[in-house]
């Protein structure tokens, strides 16, 4: 389960960093960043197969070219990679829809006695990291197009599995560019997703804040306190 994330850089630090530009009315529209607390339903830069040189916003949560109802967007914000090419809603795009989702984290949620006590996992190795993602999109009733995405995801790492049992398919630099290849077939592009080296990743406590998507500012990415670490208490995780 992939539910949160976080990308904090500027327009500009992403561009350099994927060789892409924003489409400017995009930006306009809905001035995106910083997001520290990312969730289903909002929109996010991605970088599509179709179109790798411009970074476009996609609404979290994929509705599929043959929905009736785009609603069904907030139940496939997740595709798992054992099962996504065979389910109906994502056979299909694997094949010429793959795109990348850069983040800088994402937070999961840790059981313990009945609390519910929010991490955050971030890579050492690179500013941004692209997780593996597929993209749909829906023509709505009005005639407008709703672009929209979900975030494969895999078994988590050894040091990911001390908070939860799965993780975000999370790629390194130098396969980018094979994810987002269109002469390879699904399977080799399956193929190219590996665990995450866990010498490139931190695991730390925050604050239970991040637990609710109302609150949105840099408090969030941050280390928990010692008194938030000894107090914390299991909250109602607010997605949406």
């Amino acid at each position: 389960m992939c539910g949160r994330s976080s990308l904090t850089l500027t327009e500009k630090q992403i561009e350099e960093r994927f060789n892409a530009t924003f489409y400017s009315d995009d930006l306009v529209k809905y001035n995106p960043l910083p997001n520290y607390n990312v969730a289903p339903s909002h929109y996010h830069p991605v970088i599509t197969q179709s179109d790798p040189r411009m970074i476009q916003l996609y609404k979290w949560g994929l509705v599929p070219f043959w929905a009736n109802d785009p609603k069904i967007g907030y139940k496939m914000i997740n595709a798992r990679i054992e099962t996504v090419a065979e389910k109906p809603a994502y056979r299909e795009a694997i094949k010429t829809r793959r795109c990348l989702i850069p983040i800088d984290g994402f937070y999961e949620w840790k059981k313990s006695n009945n609390k519910k006590v929010p991490f955050r996992i971030v890579p050492t190795n690179t500013e941004v990291v692209s997780l593996a993602g597929l993209c749909e999109s829906w023509k709505q009733p009005d005639g407008q197009t709703l672009h929209t995405f979900t975030i494969i995801t895999q078994p988590a790492s050894d040091k990911v599995s001390t908070v939860h049992d799965r993780m975000p398919a999370m790629l390194l630099p130098e396969v980018e560019e094979q994810w987002l290849d269109t002469q390879i077939s699904p399977a080799q592009a399956l193929e190219i997703i590996s665990p995450y080296p866990d010498e490139y990743l931190d695991v730390y406590q925050v604050s239970s804040e991040v637990n609710s998507v109302k609150n949105n500012n840099p408090s969030l990415v941050l280390p928990a306190d010692n008194d938030d670490q000894d107090t914390t208490q299991a909250q109602q995780l607010s997605l949406f």
